[in-house]
């Protein structure tokens, strides 16, 4: 059996690092206050920039798939369903993956969590369980969403800002989420 995938978004499909950071920059906070894998609201209220003049400022054109992402979306999205779990807003998030032509069953974004994201809205969503998913991301935030739901979890180590932690599964480039979407469902 093979298990569902839950990405994600920010720095593990997209590498949007710069796109994230530039409307902080442009409103004065210096680069190395602004750090990732935040609720964007709260960021923004820690950085002293109104959400509504971030949004107003991001550039939803510019973050690109990570080397390798679109031959993994689109292998996913042949053979089944997958999700987006993300802290980004939903404004940017659904904008991005509308450029991009990524159809998620499920993609849940800021406004679905009351707070940082987990992964029970996705799974509700989905109507599955925990031991039907996996979940990839590359922030500390996403292996604890894993862990919270004893989920298997993938480090999207193609992302170099990627850190890894005792017991994840580092996946080198994203074609490997294949591998672990299969590995992971013959240990269920």
């Amino acid at each position: 059996m093979s298990l569902l995938p839950v990405f994600d978004l920010d720095g593990t499909l997209i590498d949007s690092d710069a796109a994230l950071v530039a409307p902080f920059v442009a409103a004065g906070v210096p680069r190395t206050s602004i750090t990732f894998g935040h609720v964007l609201s709260e960021e923004c209220e820690r950085l002293g920039i109104s959400l509504d003049d971030y949004l107003d400022a991001y550039d939803e054109d510019a973050a690109q798939p990570f080397a390798g992402v679109d031959d993994l979306v689109a292998a996913i999205s042949q053979s089944g369903r997958w999700a987006v779990c993300s802290n980004k807003h939903p404004r940017s998030g659904r904008a991005e993956l509308a450029r991009l032509g990524w159809e998620p069953q499920v993609a849940l974004f800021s406004d679905a969590f009351g707070g940082a994201k987990h992964l029970g809205p996705v799974l509700d969503a989905l109507g599955v369980t925990p031991a039907e998913i996996v979940f990839v991301g590359d922030t500390a935030h996403d292996r604890e969403c894993a862990r919270a739901l004893a989920v298997p979890f993938g480090l999207a180590g193609w992302n170099p800002r990627a850190v890894s932690a005792d017991g994840d599964s580092v996946l080198d480039q994203p074609l490997d989420v294949l591998a672990l979407m299969a590995r992971s469902g013959n240990r269920r």
